[in-house]
Parts: structure tokens; sequence; C-alpha cells
């Protein structure tokens, strides 16, 4: 199953997640956005936003994923079937053909905050 990404629309709406200290580096968090679940990560001094669904299983999980890197990518593995994704792009490492929605993200005063998709 393939998921199409909408650019962000010029008047997106953001919402506060939690604190960045909340998420213990390298790992990630899951949080409700408007209705969806939003898996948000903090890597490598980064924050990363995607879609919490799992597209091979279709489960809810990628922020329980485990994190890491594959040459200069940033990536999540699903923790069922160990897929990966491209935590900038949502893209499968595994299945160029697959991705995972992603979320534009910001920090300020030390707050996650999540824009909605477009």
């Amino acid at each position: 199953m393939t998921l199409t990404l909408t650019p962000p629309s010029s008047e997106q709406t953001w919402t506060r997640v939690c604190a960045v200290h909340d998420i213990l580096p390298g790992t990630g968090v899951c949080a409700l956005v408007q209705g969806e679940q939003v898996a948000v990560f903090r890597v490598a001094g980064r924050v990363f936003a995607l879609g919490n669904r799992d597209p091979f299983t279709g489960a809810n999980v990628l922020a329980r994923g485990l994190t890491g890197s594959k040459g200069d990518t940033l990536k999540v593995a699903s923790p069922l079937l160990k897929h990966a994704f491209d935590l900038e792009t949502g893209l499968s490492l595994d299945d160029p053909a697959v991705m995972v929605p992603t979320y534009a993200v910001r920090v300020e005063g030390g707050d996650v905050w999540i824009g909605s998709r477009g």
C-alpha cells in the first residue's frame, strides 16, 4: 500500500505535543494530532514526525521502533517486521514504493509543535 503525501498548506495548523526533553534522545513517542496518531522522534539532535501506522502490518507501532542510520540517512525500524523508514521523507528503505506520511515539526521555547498535513 502506498501513501501519497500532500504538501503542507499555507494555512497550516500547529499542535503542541510535548516538551522536547520529554522525548529521550534516540527514541520516539506517540501523539494524537487532529485525530491522527503521529510518531515523534528525537534523533541526532533533531526532531522528526511520521505517521505512526506501519504500512506493512497496519499496526500503529512506529513510535516504538528502533532508531539508527543507514549511511547518512536517519531511520526508524518498525518493531514488528523491522521495515525501516527514512525519518525525513517517510520513504521505506526496504520498498521504495511504500512510505509513511511526514509532518512538519518545529521546536519553540523547548516545546515540540507538529503541523497538520496538507
